[in-house]
């Protein structure tokens, strides 16, 4: 009895004993469940990190083709500009010989015999009203047309019907379809007031020494080439440099008027305008602009067109070392045939321009 007595006391100690391993047996369970779901835990994010370094690994082929880049632009070819341009300044010159034939025939045809310079005139009222009104201009005056069509263009800018068509025409781009129109358009062509009235003031102080120096109707011819070589020459370096901006402005033929003057008379005292007492020579300013220039060609400058402003000047310092003497010199062909068309039948043997028959030809 003892024994059993031990047996049942044994056997309940034991039940009790299993009672409370099995009351217990949820919280080891729930916690080797709770560890289990941890060391699991631990893995997914090792997969999660092999996913995301696979969407990493992934993610610049995925970010590559994700915003398309635009198609780089192939180089254009310059060989229409240059045509162009080319063409361009033989007709500024032809056409400044011929004006200025046309001027010389008209006064000493009036110097010569002035009943008959009288009737050419009333054969031709409007021809004469012109020459009378080109001989009456000075440099400033001559100036002062130019000024008037950069005035236009400017207000042309601020009508909101013509941005297209300002655009097209008005600005130089080498990418653009309409290349070569605007090459001498954009010459005239301002879209800030400060931009205009800085080049404008230029061209202004200059007029008199350039149109002295080479005439009217020279000068024109300069001012007109200077603006489309300046622009082809920015054509160049842009294509060669792959900036492919639009530029606009009259810089590059202003830049040819003052480097003409200052190479012809480098020793002019010039100033500037807020500082009267700051004075230097005209060679050392020239000198100065064309290193500055340089150094925004090199350097990638885009607030200016480095390039044309380095085309115009040294067109200008070529053209009074030179070209006055490759072309201007040269003109008396074109003006003998210019003159043997006018008036057909009646030149003399030199082809002079003391010819009567001035209103018997085109106008």
């Amino acid at each position: 009895m003892a024994w059993r007595g031990c047996v049942v006391k044994w056997a309940k100690t034991e039940f009790v004993r299993s009672s409370n391993i099995t009351s217990r047996s949820p919280k080891l369970n729930s916690y080797s469940q709770q560890r289990c779901g941890f060391r699991r835990e631990a893995k997914r994010p090792d997969t999660k990190k092999g996913n995301v370094a696979q969407e990493t690994k992934s993610s610049p082929s995925d970010a590559a083709p994700g915003p398309t880049p635009p198609p780089r632009a192939a180089r254009p070819t310059l060989f229409k500009p240059l045509m162009f341009t080319v063409g361009f300044t033989g007709c500024s010159f032809g056409a400044a010989a011929i004006l200025q034939y046309e001027n010389l025939k008209l006064k000493v045809q009036s110097a010569k015999d002035e009943e008959e310079a009288e009737k050419i005139m009333k054969g031709s009222q409007d021809m004469a009203h012109w020459h009378e009104w080109w001989n009456q201009l000075s440099g400033q005056r001559t100036v002062t047309g130019i000024i008037a069509v950069n005035a236009v263009v400017l207000c042309c800018w601020r009508i909101p019907v013509m941005q297209r068509r300002m655009i097209k025409y008005f600005t130089s781009n080498p990418v653009s379809k309409t290349r070569c129109l605007p090459m001498i358009l954009s010459s005239f062509s301002h879209y800030s007031i400060i931009h205009m009235v800085a080049n404008m003031y230029v061209l202004w102080t200059f007029s008199s020494g350039i149109v002295s120096l080479l005439g009217k109707e020279q000068f024109l011819a300069v001012y007109l080439s200077a603006g489309v070589i300046s622009t082809m020459v920015s054509y160049m370096c842009k294509t060669a440099t792959g900036r492919l901006y639009p530029s606009l402005g009259a810089s590059g033929a202003v830049m040819a008027v003052l480097a003409a003057v200052c190479a012809k008379v480098p020793e002019a005292k010039l100033g500037i305008v807020f500082l009267p007492v700051v004075t230097f020579t005209a060679g050392h300013a020239l000198k100065a602009l064309i290193a500055i220039d340089t150094a925004g060609l090199i350097l990638g400058w885009r607030l200016l067109d480095h390039a044309a402003h380095l085309g115009g000047a040294l067109f200008g310092i070529w053209y009074v070392a030179y070209g006055h003497k490759l072309i201007w010199r040269k003109r008396e062909p074109l003006v003998k045939l210019w003159h043997d068309v006018r008036s057909p039948g009646r030149s003399r043997p030199g082809g002079g321009p003391g010819v009567s028959g001035g209103g018997s030809g085109p106008q």
